[in-house]
């Protein structure tokens, strides 16, 4: 706690630790909201918030994004519901700025806004320090993302003290000893290298950036992501038989069946080298239909 504060510029005591953002996800919902609470998120956005507000027996609403997969941010200014967010958004790798944020948070004050900003470290901006004026504001981050741990499960939460205590809470209450002490080494290690972390970061936003021109130059719509990720659709090329073919010469990538976003296809951003093989086999495809 004490070397995520020191890194997101907070106090140890306005930050909440778990087994992964999902994990702290989880106790998010067990703490703040009842069964038959009020909760809103995106109707394309990560799917686990659909899962946890089954699970906890939450009354939850999709608040559909708009016809460019934006955030429809009046929506949920308007709205009385607890609201879950992710910024950058996924799978479109579309965010909002902190203003908009800041607009959501304030409209509606009594409710809990959760941001989700697991891929925040690749579009330049977070909204941590919005914490301090947003008393109902959480902004939850993990170290799969931009840290390469993903086989480590760190996430965090930074929450006004109130809050974050109302989390420990909980949690102390029945797995208190959910972050091994080799894990907190290992995070509190790569929070020391921020060199080598804002290195890693510029080179996959300089290798996404390429690769989304090559896609466009293609022919390809690919959104402007601020993630790690690309999200694309081909006119002439269907995305479930996009993602089968390159399946075959063994490129693994995300298809959705999920209404508005079925033929669009998402592409994490790997090394130069992976990406070019991926360019190289989605040309081929395309001119061997």
């Amino acid at each position: 706690r004490t070397a995520v504060a020191r890194t997101c510029g907070v106090r140890p005591k306005e930050v909440f630790v778990g087994n992964g953002s999902d994990e702290v996800l989880g106790f998010i919902m067990q703490t703040f909201f009842e069964p038959g609470s009020r909760v809103c998120f995106p109707d394309v956005t990560y799917g686990f918030y659909r899962d946890y507000a089954t699970t906890f027996n939450l009354d939850w609403e999709e608040i559909p994004l708009r016809e460019d997969f934006a955030l429809d941010v009046e929506a949920l200014c308007e709205t009385n519901r607890h609201a879950l967010i992710a910024n950058p958004n996924a799978p479109t790798g579309l965010s909002v700025g902190r203003d908009e944020i800041a607009r959501i948070a304030d409209a509606q004050p009594w409710r809990l806004v959760v941001l989700d900003e697991a891929y925040a470290d690749f579009s330049g901006q977070t909204c941590i320090d919005l914490v301090a004026a947003h008393r109902n504001l959480i902004v939850v981050q993990t170290m799969s993302k931009s840290r390469n741990l993903a086989g480590a499960h760190i996430g965090y939460a930074i929450a006004q003290q109130d809050l974050v205590s109302d989390l420990n809470d909980v949690k102390f209450s029945f797995n208190p000893f959910n972050l091994s002490a080799p894990t907190m080494a290992i995070g509190i290690a790569a929070l020391s290298d921020p060199a080598y972390y804002q290195g890693t970061v510029a080179t996959t936003m300089r290798t996404r950036d390429a690769s989304r021109k090559a896609l466009k130059d293609m022919g390809f719509a690919v959104l402007p992501s601020q993630t790690n990720f690309l999200f694309a659709h081909h006119p002439k090329l269907a995305a479930a038989d996009w993602c089968r073919r390159l399946r075959a010469a063994g490129i693994l990538t995300r298809h959705y069946s999920a209404p508005r976003i079925d033929d669009w296809l998402r592409v994490t951003v790997g090394t130069p080298n992976e990406m070019g093989t991926f360019l190289y086999e989605t040309r081929r495809i395309l001119t061997k239909p």
